[in-house]
């Protein structure tokens, strides 16, 4: 298997747990509707919606962590790094994940794995009402996005050692076109007159060629 292939398998793992992590939006939607047209039309709230909302956005919030890292997505200060070369970025990059990253997010594992446990262990309920609902299956979560992220962090450390030895970032696994969309979104509008538009439209191409020169994605490289 090639480097390439290799960091593409694992940020194919990271969008696809991502991906499907997207789906509790819904849910959470739902569940938040349903509770306001309970508590404010027929004044009969629920007495656990409160800790099925912490469990949806919880859960949702953890298991994107992997694949925001792979779409190099998290937020960062971009002033100095931007006007960096690639092998000080890479650079810069290898450190702070071996320093912070690799130390934080085995904390994160080995805490959590013995905070699911314990709660495994006494079929822990939530304390927020009398009678809460089960919270382990929702701690369970915490060490699995620790190991999503430590997986996806193996891919980024890797990506540095090929731009140190490169001078070029590798490829980042295809999602989401979101130029397409602003080009889109522009030339629909009724609001923008003809030269404002080619000017978004010009800005948002160079916006998206710089993050390519970065590295931040090959096919995509957001």
């Amino acid at each position: 298997m090639t480097v390439e292939r290799f960091l593409h398998a694992i940020d194919g793992i990271s969008t696809w747990v991502g991906k499907l992590a997207a789906w509790l939006i819904i849910g959470l939607t739902a569940v938040v509707c349903i509770e306001v047209f309970k508590r404010y039309i027929l004044n009969a709230p629920t007495a656990w919606i409160f800790d099925a909302e912490n469990m949806f956005y919880g859960t949702l919030f953890m298991l994107a962590g992997a694949y925001t890292l792979a779409q190099n997505a998290h937020v960062r200060g971009d002033f100095l790094y931007s006007s960096m070369r690639p092998r000080m970025q890479a650079w810069l990059d290898l450190v702070l994940y071996v320093v912070f990253f690799i130390p934080g997010i085995a904390a994160l594992i080995y805490a959590g794995y013995h905070y699911a446990a314990d709660s495994w262990h006494i079929a822990e309920h939530s304390n927020v009402t009398a009678d809460g609902p089960p919270v382990y299956h929702f701690k369970s979560v915490i060490p699995l996005a620790g190991v999503l992220i430590m997986l996806q962090g193996v891919a980024e450390i890797v990506r540095c050692i090929v731009c140190l030895k490169t001078g070029e970032w590798p490829s980042r696994l295809k999602d989401v076109a979101e130029m397409d969309v602003v080009e889109e979104q522009l030339a629909h509008s009724e609001y923008v007159d003809e030269e404002s538009r080619k000017i978004a439209i010009e800005r948002a191409h160079e916006i998206d060629e710089t993050a390519r020169q970065r590295g931040m994605g090959g096919d995509l490289n957001t």
